[in-house]
């Protein structure tokens, strides 16, 4: 018998997965090792006669599950990406019974009984700071999930999570199969107003599906230049009616909702906690709701008062009232009067290398780190580029791969997850990080502004990750709390806007001519425009999101019905709909996440937009003394709270002001 790869040592460069030899057979027996033997681990752990030290009990549990682990990582990634039948299947048996794994794993009582009596004695323990932290966040998160409630308590928090398990799984399946199923195929006749760069992108989702002429379909990255430009607002409508009832078909998310929610409800009640929100925010840098959504009003109102200003210049330009599917047309009209620029003339500046380019030099001048492309390295899809980062003495510090492209089967949206942590609890593990985007594929690749945006963005989180220096495995990278993993993607966003970094990577695709400054003037002078519409259309997402959170009989909601109540409620400007509606909100309803967490990018925006002040007001974006402050943020993991890693790089508290002034709302 063929020995199953995702079990046998791997001699790849990096120890990177052997993709080309991983198929979706072999996933069944890898989980059932990997989770077997991280039980008979666990039961080592909890029933050693020894006592309880920081040695045989945490780190022992911080080693346990490696196989699993492993596994895991692998799997959801590649079902994330590439999410074939196969996958999907798979996702859907094991899902459950990964969930109760981990409840059988955090409701062991002997378990925590050897935590508990090991924080009883932290203070004889002659721990350092992360240690400490480590063993207090431990105890926390097994509280948290139940670990102190009695044998009938722990096994509804079991039962909930199970089944959990199989909602959010089903909930984003439906959602990717509503994204995979629609197509608008347009003729020829039907591409008024389309730039190049966007009949191209449509040309290859056509050539993609097998479809004859152009294609728009439900990828942001097709959908939204759609939109912008196209001239038949017959077209429009239709395009951005499928785009918001994703999940409101045949695939009704909305009956998972209310189990959802209910079920949340219901944990957070066992915990002693009013509802999921107080529960859920309990363990971020917010502390609870309020201070959330006091956050959010603060926003709120200057945004609406923008939003409103930006309406009537629009209404006026058209001619006619905004609809929802207009406003992204006019808005790129006014932004082209206003500034003389549109995306015609600045997409050839920005292609995908060049601003690749753009990142890796930033994190050099940052950070002294480089990345190295190596073809060597396997990759799960032809479209994945990898590279090995290295430090300023060329020594490895990770790999680092890069999904570019929109397909189908590929997740929506962008993201950033890990194939392994860095750690060095046995010696030096280096990590292995990928970012996913959704770019149009297109020869070459152009990128909008806000597409280069999305890639330091994701960077910034793959850098998060990548530079983690944390003993721990649990302590590495993004995990840390809920509302502050957003800060270091966030505040690397600002480079993009750096002068120097757009003259030397901004460059014409086909002559290298770098971007001619008085078009990077108007790209600068112009990148406000439109952030009435923006901060409305995100602070909705966030104030539903706490909304439903907080509702006391979520089993009983009319999901369409509260989404209509609450944006009247809320006094939500015409012709700006939700960011992303309930029943396509994956954030949410697809894992737990951002469940009454959506409110973290705000939050975290207030601190990036604070930090980046403080390279203005030193007059160089690559202050050496700032960025090894900001490094030592990114290095730090969870290994210190987020607050005082805050205060030690601006030697002060973060202010919303910079938020406002990022935005330009402090006037509104």
């Amino acid at each position: 018998m063929t020995e199953n790869p995702l079990l046998a040592p791997w001699t790849t460069p990096f120890g990177v997965p052997p993709f080309d030899l991983i198929r979706p057979e072999h996933f069944g027996p890898a989980f059932d090792q990997g989770m077997a033997e991280q039980l008979d681990e666990i039961a080592a752990i909890a029933g050693d006669p020894a006592p309880e030290t920081f040695a045989n009990t945490v780190e022992a549990l911080e080693r346990s599950g490696r196989t699993l682990d492993r596994v895991r990582s692998v799997f959801f990634n590649l079902v994330s990406s590439q999410a074939t039948d196969a996958y999907q299947a798979i996702e859907r048996d094991y899902a459950p019974r990964l969930a109760r794994h981990r409840a059988d794993i955090v409701l062991n009582p002997a378990l925590f009984a050897r935590i508990s009596a090991l924080l009883q004695r932290r203070e004889s323990l002659g721990l350092d700071a992360a240690q400490d932290r480590l063993l207090l966040r431990l105890h926390a998160g097994l509280v948290r999930s139940g670990a102190a409630l009695d044998a009938a308590g722990r096994e509804r928090m079991a039962a909930i999570s199970t089944r959990l398990a199989v909602l959010h799984t089903q909930f984003g399946q439906n959602v990717l199969a509503d994204e995979n199923e629609w197509q608008l195929v347009l003729s020829e006749a039907d591409l008024e107003g389309l730039p190049d760069f966007a009949r191209d992108a449509a040309r290859e989702s056509a050539r993609e599906r097998g479809v004859e002429g152009w294609v728009i379909t439900l990828s942001r990255s097709s959908i939204e230049p759609f939109l912008v430009f196209s001239t038949r607002r017959d077209l429009r409508e239709v395009a951005w009616r499928a785009w918001v009832a994703r999940g409101l078909g045949a695939r009704d998310n909305t009956v998972l909702i209310k189990d959802i929610l209910a079920l949340r409800a219901e944990r957070a009640r066992l915990l002693g906690h009013a509802d999921f929100a107080a529960w859920r925010l309990a363990d971020n840098m917010a502390r609870d709701a309020d201070a959330a959504s006091d956050l959010l009003h603060q926003v709120w109102a200057p945004a609406k008062r923008r939003a409103a200003v930006e309406r009537a210049e629009l209404e006026a330009l058209a001619g006619h009232p905004i609809e929802a599917w207009d406003w992204r047309h006019y808005a790129e009209i006014a932004r082209r009067a206003r500034h003389d620029i549109d995306e015609s003339l600045t997409k050839p500046y920005f292609p995908l290398d060049g601003m690749l380019a753009a990142v890796f030099d930033t994190a050099r001048r940052l950070f002294g780190v480089r990345f190295v492309e190596r073809p060597d390295i396997p990759v799960y899809h032809p479209d994945v580029r990898a590279f090995d980062m290295q430090d300023e003495a060329g020594a490895h510090r990770g790999v680092f791969l890069l999904d570019s492209f929109a397909r189908a089967g590929k997740r929506s949206g962008a993201w950033m997850s890990s194939y392994r942590v860095g750690h060095g609890l046995d010696g030096p593990v280096t990590p292995i990080v990928v970012n996913n985007n959704n770019i149009a594929k297109s020869t070459p690749a152009l990128l909008s502004f806000d597409e280069a945006r999305t890639l330091f963005h994701e960077f910034g989180h793959a850098l998060h990750g990548l530079l983690s220096t944390a003993h721990h495995p649990s302590q590495s990278g993004t995990a840390v709390l809920a509302d502050f993993v957003e800060f270091p993607s966030q505040v690397l966003e600002h480079w993009l806007e750096v002068p120097e970094i757009l003259r030397s990577h901004a460059r014409h695709h086909e002559t290298g001519e770098p971007l001619p400054e008085d078009l990077l003037r108007r790209l600068l002078a112009a990148r406000q425009d439109g952030q009435g519409f923006a901060s409305v259309e995100f602070v909705s997402s966030a104030l539903i999101d706490l909304a439903l959170h907080t509702h006391p009989d979520p089993q009983a909601l009319d999901v369409l019905q509260f989404e209509e109540e609450f944006l009247g409620e809320i006094g939500m400007p015409e012709a700006i709909g939700l960011r992303h509606r309930p029943a396509h909100f994956q954030h949410l309803f697809a894992g737990g996440g951002y469940a009454a967490g959506y409110y973290a990018y705000m939050w975290a925006e207030v601190l990036d937009a604070d930090a980046f002040e403080a390279f203005e007001e030193a007059g160089d974006p690559f202050d050496p003394a700032l960025a090894a402050k900001l490094k030592a943020i990114y290095q730090a993991g969870d290994t210190r709270d987020p607050m005082e890693l805050y205060v030690d790089f601006r030697g002060r508290p973060p202010s919303v002001q910079a938020l406002l002034r990022n935005r330009g709302l402090a006037e509104a």
